[in-house]
């Protein structure tokens, strides 16, 4: 069993890759979406709500399965790693999106106020005043989502992509001995999350620090 370790901890490369390829598309594509589903006319509100809806609604697994088994029924062809990260991708945009309209929420009307008074544009408002608030805010449920989507990129392991829980089904096959090989596997997941919710707590620990009053 112990000459596997070194084989499943090369595991954590893909694991890693397709957890931080699905986080950077959720952060990109789920500001967008987050002001699209804060807008005041319905016609554009209500579109976003229903993709934030319905993505949310449906498992990742089951999304992942229509990407990689669905569409190549229409000539779409995708490999194991594209759609991992694609599927996973677009929905934690959705996921991420409510996180972003939460902390948007969670600034004070005085905020939108100030900027308005100091006569800066839209785009200033948003990078100099709504950003560095809204990041304040949402640091500790990025974490928490973050970590979240770290345990559901297993998921990628069941269209083949080559990450942790598939060489820990690997080694199984191989040696018939599930529980020590998961255990295994169960602690790499954990070693990998503890760094993510401990520098979250550093960097909300800093940002509250700059932006406290007093």
């Amino acid at each position: 069993m112990f000459e596997y370790f070194g084989y499943i901890a090369l595991g954590v490369l893909g694991t890693v890759g397709v957890t931080f390829g699905a986080l950077a598309i959720g952060t990109v594509v789920g500001m967008p979406l987050a002001w699209l589903r804060r807008s005041r006319h319905a016609i554009v509100r209500m579109p976003a709500v229903a993709v934030i809806e319905v993505l949310r609604g449906v498992p990742n697994l089951v999304w992942l399965f229509l990407v990689f088994f669905g569409l190549p029924q229409i000539g779409i062809r995708l490999d194991p790693w594209s759609s991992a990260i694609l599927t996973l991708g677009v929905a934690s945009a959705a996921h991420i999106a409510e996180i972003y309209r939460g902390g948007l929420a969670g600034l004070s009307r005085g905020q939108w106020e100030a900027s308005d008074a100091l006569g800066l544009s839209r785009m200033d408002r948003r990078r100099l005043i709504v950003l560095p608030q809204m990041q304040r805010v949402i640091v500790p449920t990025m974490a928490t989502y973050a970590i979240g989507l770290l345990k559901d990129s297993a998921l990628a392991s069941t269209i083949g992509v080559v990450e942790l829980t598939f060489r820990g089904g690997v080694v199984t096959q191989r040696t018939g001995d599930g529980l020590t090989t998961f255990l295994v596997v169960g602690v790499v997941y954990l070693l990998l999350s503890l760094p993510l919710a401990l520098a979250a707590r550093r960097v909300d620990s800093r940002m509250r620090a700059k932006f406290s009053v007093g």
